[in-house]
């Protein structure tokens, strides 16, 4: 055993000692006495003790008068126990359980009832000091791994509590801007391989994911909560182009700046494989290696890449027309892509 681990387990064990003895002595009568744990005020502490490197605490709450929920009479007298096993909260860095003396009264009516307690609700095993605090961790923890392994519980239960916190926070519908963005991406739910993002335009905040991306669930959505849109943000995809169309009343629908570039960088490399067929094999294969050379800003490249740009332009006036638009669009001016297009028919 190393000398971290034995000054470790001296500390443990002298709590649990003195602990012990000031309950001995009748100085630990209610919690708040020595510490004010979390979530279990003025409860009963009978006995502790360390078992597989958890603290267990077992506790029971005083005896008073309490009120049948059949007949609302006052009745004090008992039924029996029964002891709970309850997860709460760390206690110096161990996970801790409750092993709760559950009193059960009894009614001159027949009816028979749990006593009323402020730190678990009906049919938990988790305290609720431990639900909130993993409902906290849910949220603001990278991965709900993490969460588990640090309150000891499992994956899908720390999955069920974040759960409870979204319900609250989703809202019954949504309200589209003026201007939106679609795109889709790459997700792993059982609706289909690819969901739908919808954002604002202008903040780029997202606003509601769709299940999948097929044009009748896009249209349907839009129909609803599209009233007010006006320009839509998208790239050229045929189904997200009509099922815009379908749902709002002439919408101007604007190609994203990203796919508006790709779509330029294409049809650039499309003209060079085009034309790079018919010149000799070494500078085929040169150019092949070299075609980045075409893709930066001619202010970016070195002496040797320019030297080979001017080159390989100077052998075909087809892509060195292509280029040069290219550098148009680079330079801020308003080209089309079927401008650069048309070189490759």
């Amino acid at each position: 055993m190393k000398n971290g681990e034995k000054k470790h387990s001296f500390t443990n064990s002298f709590i649990l000692k003195m602990l012990n003895n000031k309950r001995k002595k009748g100085e630990l009568c209610y919690m708040k006495s020595i510490m004010n744990m979390p979530g279990l005020k003025d409860v009963l502490i009978t006995k502790i003790e360390e078992i597989e490197g958890k603290y267990a605490l077992y506790i029971e709450l005083p005896k008073v008068p309490h009120t049948c929920p059949s007949c609302r009479s006052i009745t004090s007298k008992v039924h029996d126990y029964r002891i709970q096993r309850i997860s709460h909260l760390k206690w110096f860095e161990r996970l801790t359980v409750l092993y709760y003396k559950r009193r059960r009264y009894s009614c001159s009516c027949g009816k028979r009832f749990s006593e009323k307690s402020s730190f678990i609700d009906r049919y938990q095993r988790f305290s609720k000091e431990w639900n909130q605090a993993i409902q906290i961790l849910g949220v603001k923890s990278p991965t709900f791994k993490s969460v588990a392994e640090k309150m000891g519980t499992s994956i899908s239960t720390v999955i069920r509590r974040f759960d409870k916190v979204a319900e609250k926070q989703l809202t019954s519908g949504v309200t589209l801007p003026k201007i939106i963005a679609i795109d889709e991406y790459k997700g792993d739910t059982n609706a289909g391989k690819f969901q739908l993002v919808i954002a604002n335009a202008e903040t780029h905040e997202p606003i509601d994911i769709l299940p999948n991306r097929r044009k009748d669930t896009i249209k349907q959505y839009l129909q609803e909560y599209g009233d007010q849109v006006e320009i839509v943000v998208m790239d050229m995809n045929q189904s997200f182009k009509a099922a815009v169309k379908d749902a709002l009343n002439r919408p101007v629908i604007i190609a994203d700046r990203f796919h508006y570039c790709r779509y330029i960088y294409w049809a650039l490399d499309k003209v060079r494989r085009s034309v790079q067929g018919e010149w000799h094999v070494y500078d085929r294969k040169r150019l092949k290696r070299m075609r980045y050379v075409f893709y930066k800003r001619e202010a970016q490249l070195n002496e040797k890449q320019l030297w080979e740009l001017n080159r390989y332009r100077s052998l075909s006036p087809l892509l060195k027309s292509a280029h040069e638009l290219k550098g148009f669009y680079n330079k801020g001016s308003i080209i089309y892509v079927g401008v650069l297009k048309q070189f490759t028919l």
